[in-house]
């Protein structure tokens, strides 16, 4: 009799210690595959908004060199086909870059800045003198290094 309960004791003995084994083992894939995710999020959170900001700069700069062959550019002095061209396809990836940036982040006011900046950056199209192109080249700059400022610290 005492070798049949030393033989259930021992029996259930294995099984707590296996039952608790499994719980602790699954808390701790489940904190580690949390982290994993947290981090590829956030990885991917910096990837997408220095591709929204390195694409805003490259519009901002079509845009500038845009205005001064339309304005100030002797040599030709009205837009080419080509420059227009130009102009779409970087607007095209700075609104592609900024769709991607607000789909990885959670934040209201990132959201709220990212569409902000991208109507900054556009409105040099429309600007007539060279002195309001110097403002909006200056805002556009600070709107730009507010944006990465702003993401920085959210993927810290």
């Amino acid at each position: 009799m005492e070798a049949v309960i030393a033989s259930v004791v021992a029996v259930f003995g294995t099984l707590l210690g296996s039952a608790v084994t499994h719980h602790f083992q699954s808390r701790s894939a489940d904190r580690s595959e949390g982290f994993a995710r947290a981090e590829r999020l956030r990885q991917e959170r910096i990837d997408a908004y220095c591709a929204y900001a390195g694409a805003l700069l490259d519009y901002r700069r079509v845009l500038v060199h845009s205005w001064f062959v339309r304005h100030e550019d002797d040599r030709c002095g009205e837009d080419t086909p080509e420059l227009r061209e130009e102009v779409y396809k970087s607007r095209y990836a700075a609104q592609e870059a900024m769709f991607r940036a607000q789909m990885v982040s959670d934040d209201p006011d990132v959201l709220d800045l990212s569409e902000r900046i991208m109507a900054e950056v556009t409105e040099i199209h429309w600007v007539e003198d060279r002195e309001a192109l110097t403002e909006r080249r200056a805002a556009t700059r600070q709107g730009i290094r507010d944006f990465v400022a702003a993401t920085a610290r959210r993927v810290r």
